[in-house]
C-alpha cells in the first residue's frame, strides 16, 4: 500500500510540474514605419498580467505553456492583436502601424498618454510630441519645458528666469537628461526658451516623486528625455521657418532595418534684423542662440545594438563691444544594448556633458574676459533581468568624473584688474543601485530599491574652515590626487499601489535623495552665469526625504482621468545666504558667503485630464508651501523659500475643429513669487540706504496669463504635408512683473515708489512647417 501512495504522490507532483510549466516571449517592438523602437508600449494578456517595453523597446514576458491572446498597443499607434500557442521560449518582435484618425466621429484617439493604475510609480508625468505640438508657447517655439511647467506640482521659474521648481525645490535639484548625458543649464535666451528641439524629441518623463533606484544626484525630479533614434526605413525631411528662428531636421536609413542617422538644427536670427538698423548702438549687437541634435544608430546583430547620440548648443549675447556674454552644453553619448537571454538585457553607456560660460566686458577702465566650466565623464552600467512573471529587476552602477572650473580671469595688461585663475574643484561620485517591481497579487504592487552613493572631494587644491561669521580660520592644502574627504549614502525607495476596482487605486512611496552639486546664485534671479560648486569639507551633501500617497481614477469609460497627490519633504544641509553676502566675489573661499540649514515642503496636487474626442487638454492645480529655517537668517526662524507659492493653476484646452484646423489656448495663474522687499530708509551723504526686515517675507504681485494658438493643415499627401501654425502670448495684455525697484518720489524724496518692470505684453507669432 505504501509503495502505491509513493508512487500516486511522484505522479501528482509530476502532473503538477507539467501544469506549471511557464515559458518567456521576448523581443522588441517598433514603428512600422519608422523603426522606432517604442518606449512604454503594453503588452496585455487577455487572461491578465502583461508588461511594457523599456527605454529601448525590449520586452519579456513569461507565461504558462498554453495558448495566449496578446494585445500590443502604444500611444498614437495602432494596436495589434496575436495569437499563440506557448510551448518553448520564443522571441517575437513586433511592429505597429501609425493610427488612423477619423473626424467622421467625434472620438479622436491617441492624444495622450494614459497613466497606469497598477504600477506603483507615483509623481510620473510623460508628454508626447503630439501633446506639446498644439501648445501655444512664445514665438511659436514648441518647447518641451515650458509644456511640462503646466503640469501640477512643477512651477515655472518665470519669465526671463531660467529652470522650473518641482515640489518645493530649487531650480538646481533637477536632473535634467539628454539621451542619459546630464543638462546643466537647459535654457537659451536667458530662460525664454528651453535647449531641447522638439522634433529630435521621442519621449519625454519627469519623475517629481518615487524616483526609481536607478536616477540619483538631485533631491527634486528626474526630467528623462530620449532623443528619436532616426527612420531606418526611409528618408524624411522636416523643418519649419519663423518669426525668430529657423530649423531642419533630416533622417533616414544607412542600410535600411539596420541603422539610421538623425540631424536635426535650429538657429534664431534676431540679431539680423538688429543689424538692418540704421541705429549703431543696435546693429553691432548679438542676440542668437543655435543647437545642434545628431544621432546614430547600427544593429550589430540580433542581440546587440550600438547608439551614438550628441548636443551642442550655444548662445550669444552681446552689447557692441562694451559687453558679451556667450554660455552653451555639450553632450555626447555612446551606448552599446545587449541581450544576454530573453530575461537578461544589459545597456552600457559612456556618457560626456559640458557647460561653460564667458563673460567678456570692455569698458574704459574694464577689460577681462570669465570663463566658468563645469564637465563629466561618465560610465553607467545597468543590467534588467526579468525574473518571472512577477518580478522585474533593475541593477547596475554609475560612476562620474566631475571637473569644475570656478573662475578664470584673462586681462590685458592694460586693465585696472589682474588675471587670475581659481583652482579646478575635481571630485568623484560613485553609485551602486537594485530595485525590484514585484506584483504580490492581481491587485498589490511593490517596488523597492536600494541606491548607495559615494561623493568623493579630490584635490588638489586648498580648502577652508570659516567660523560662525563667515572668516577663514584655516587653510587646508592637497596634493593632486588625495581624498580630501569622501560622503557615503544609502538611499533607500519603496513604492506601494492597490487597485481598489477596474478603475481606481490607491498608491503611496518613500525615497531618500541626496545631491553633491549646488548652485550658486543671485537671491533674485537665475542667469547662465550662476556658479556651480560641489561638496567641500564644509558644503554637506543635501539630503531629502519625501513621502506621497495618491488616489487614481478612471472616469466616464477612461475617457477622462482625475490623479490627486498629496506630498511632504524634508531637506537636509540646505544652501541659502548671509545678509549681504557678494557671491560673485572672484574666491575660492565662497563657504564664507553661505548658511546651512533645513528645510520642508508639502502640498497637494490635483490633475484633470480629457484624453480623448474633439476637445482634449487638462486642468491642473497645486496648493503648496516651502519654506528654510537657517540659523543666522530671519532671526533663526522659519520663512518662505524663494520658489515658495501657495497657489498655482494651468488650464490647457485643444479643439480638433476639422480636418484642417486645430484650436488651442491655455491659461496660466500663480501666487507672486517670495522676495525681500525694503522696510525702511535713511540717508548717507545724500544717498538713500534701504534696510531689510525678514528674508522672503513680502510677495512679488500675482502673475496670470492667456495664450492661443491655431494650427492650419495646408497640404496632407503620403510624401508632403505642410502646415501654418498662429500664436498670441499673452493675449489680453496682462503686465506681470519681472522685477520691482524702489527709489525716492521725485515729488517728495521722505516717500517711495515701487517701480515695476514687465517683459512681455502682446506678443504674436506665425511659423510655417513642413514635412516630406
Amino acid at each position: 500500500m505504501k509503495p502505491c501512495l509513493m508512487l500516486m504522490t511522484i505522479l501528482l507532483l509530476s502532473l503538477n510540474t507539467i501544469a506549471q510549466q511557464k515559458y518567456t516571449i521576448s523581443g522588441t517592438i517598433k514603428s512600422k514605419a519608422k523603426g522606432e523602437t517604442l518606449i512604454g508600449a503594453t503588452v496585455r494578456v487577455s487572461s491578465g498580467g502583461g508588461t511594457t517595453t523599456n527605454e529601448y523597446g525590449f520586452y519579456s514576458l513569461t507565461l504558462p505553456q498554453g495558448r495566449h491572446k496578446l494585445e500590443i498597443s502604444s500611444m498614437g499607434l495602432q494596436s495589434n492583436f496575436l495569437e499563440l500557442n506557448l510551448r518553448r521560449d520564443t522571441v517575437i518582435n513586433l511592429f505597429l502601424d501609425d493610427e488612423s484618425v477619423s473626424l467622421s466621429g467625434v472620438t479622436i484617439t491617441g492624444n495622450s498618454t494614459r497613466r497606469s493604475l497598477s504600477t506603483p510609480q507615483m509623481g510620473l508625468e510623460k508628454l508626447t510630441t503630439k501633446e506639446m505640438k498644439n501648445v501655444p508657447v512664445l514665438l511659436g517655439e514648441k518647447d518641451a519645458i515650458k509644456v511640462i511647467q503646466l503640469l501640477p506640482g512643477i512651477k515655472s521659474a518665470g519669465d526671463g528666469n531660467a529652470g522650473m521648481f518641482v515640489r518645493g525645490g530649487a531650480a538646481d535639484q533637477n536632473l535634467i537628461l539628454l539621451d542619459e548625458a546630464p543638462v546643466y543649464n537647459a535654457s537659451h535666451l536667458l530662460g525664454f526658451f528651453s535647449t531641447f528641439n522638439s522634433d529630435a524629441i521621442k519621449d519625454i518623463a519627469v519623475y517629481k516623486g518615487g524616483m526609481p533606484a536607478q536616477y540619483g544626484g538631485r533631491l527634486s525630479s528626474v526630467l528623462d528625455i530620449k532623443m528619436n533614434d532616426g527612420n531606418n526605413q526611409d528618408f524624411n525631411v522636416s523643418g519649419g521657418v519663423g518669426l525668430i528662428s529657423a530649423k531642419l531636421n533630416v533622417e533616414g536609413p544607412i542600410q535600411k532595418d539596420k541603422s539610421s542617422f538623425l540631424i536635426t538644427g535650429r538657429r534664431t536670427y534676431a540679431d539680423m534684423f538688429l543689424k538692418l538698423s540704421n541705429d549703431s548702438s543696435l546693429n553691432n549687437n548679438s542676440l542668437y542662440f543655435y543647437d545642434l541634435n545628431a544621432k546614430l544608430n547600427y544593429e550589430l546583430g540580433s542581440k546587440d545594438k550600438l547608439y551614438l547620440s550628441g548636443y551642442l548648443g550655444k548662445d550669444n549675447l552681446g552689447v557692441g563691444d562694451l559687453f558679451g556674454l556667450k554660455w552653451g552644453n555639450t553632450t555626447g553619448t555612446l551606448r552599446w544594448n545587449h541581450i544576454f537571454s530573453n530575461k537578461l538585457f544589459s545597456n552600457t553607456s559612456l556618457i560626456y556633458s559640458n557647460y561653460d560660460y564667458t563673460i567678456s566686458i570692455n569698458s574704459s577702465t574694464t577689460q577681462a574676459d570669465i570663463y566658468s566650466k563645469i564637465r563629466d565623464y561618465n560610465l553607467k552600467q545597468e543590467f534588467q533581468w526579468y525574473a518571472g512573471s512577477n518580478h522585474n529587476v533593475r541593477f547596475g552602477l554609475n560612476s562620474i568624473y566631475h571637473t569644475i572650473t570656478p573662475g578664470q580671469v584673462t586681462t590685458p595688461e592694460t586693465s585696472e584688474l589682474n588675471s587670475r585663475t581659481l583652482e579646478d574643484r575635481l571630485s568623484w561620485e560613485n553609485a551602486i543601485y537594485a530595485s525590484d517591481s514585484w506584483k504580490m497579487s492581481d491587485n498589490l504592487s511593490v517596488t523597492y530599491g536600494l541606491r548607495a552613493s559615494a561623493f568623493s572631494i579630490l584635490g588638489k587644491g586648498d580648502f577652508y574652515n570659516v567660523d560662525a561669521d563667515g572668516n577663514v580660520t584655516d587653510t587646508l592644502h592637497y596634493k593632486s590626487g588625495e581624498f580630501v574627504k569622501t560622503y557615503v549614502n544609502l538611499e533607500p525607495r519603496l513604492a506601494l499601489s492597490y487597485k481598489l476596482n477596474t478603475y481606481s487605486s490607491v498608491k503611496g512611496s518613500y525615497v531618500r535623495n541626496t545631491q553633491n552639486l549646488h548652485l550658486i546664485s543671485n537671491s533674485t534671479s537665475s542667469s547662465p552665469t550662476d556658479k556651480w560648486v560641489a561638496s567641500t569639507n564644509i558644503i554637506k551633501p543635501e539630503i531629502s526625504d519625501q513621502f506621497s500617497v495618491g488616489y487614481y481614477r478612471d472616469l466616464w469609460n477612461a475617457d477622462y482621468e482625475l490623479t490627486v497627490e498629496t506630498y511632504y519633504k524634508t531637506m537636509q544641509n540646505q544652501i541659502d545666504y548671509r545678509d549681504g553676502a557678494d557671491v560673485n566675489t572672484v574666491s575660492n573661499a565662497i563657504e564664507a558667503q553661505l548658511l546651512f540649514g533645513k528645510g520642508r515642503a508639502y502640498g497637494i496636487e490635483w490633475l484633470f485630464k480629457k484624453r480623448v474626442g474633439r476637445l482634449n487638454g487638462w486642468v491642473s492645480y497645486t496648493l503648496s508651501k516651502t519654506e528654510r529655517k537657517i540659523d543666522g537668517i530671519n532671526y533663526n526662524k522659519w520663512y518662505n523659500a524663494r520658489q515658495d507659492r501657495t497657489h498655482d493653476i494651468a488650464i490647457v484646452a485643444v479643439y480638433q475643429l476639422n480636418k484642417k484646423w486645430t484650436l488651442s489656448a491655455n491659461w496660466i495663474y500663480y501666487t507672486g513669487d517670495a522676495v525681500t522687499y525694503p522696510a525702511g530708509k535713511y540717508q548717507i551723504d545724500g544717498q538713500t540706504v534701504y534696510y531689510y526686515r525678514g528674508r522672503n517675507s513680502h510677495r512679488m504681485p500675482n502673475y496670470h496669463r492667456l495664450d492661443l494658438g491655431a494650427t492650419k493643415q495646408l497640404k496632407q499627401h503620403k510624401r508632403w504635408s505642410s502646415e501654418l501654425a498662429f500664436s498670441l502670448y499673452n493675449a489680453y495684455g496682462r503686465e506681470n512683473a519681472y522685477i520691482v525697484q524702489f527709489k525716492d518720489s521725485d515729488d517728495d524724496p521722505n516717500k517711495t515708489v515701487a517701480v515695476q518692470t514687465a517683459l512681455f505684453k502682446f506678443i504674436p507669432s506665425i511659423s510655417y512647417n513642413f514635412k516630406f
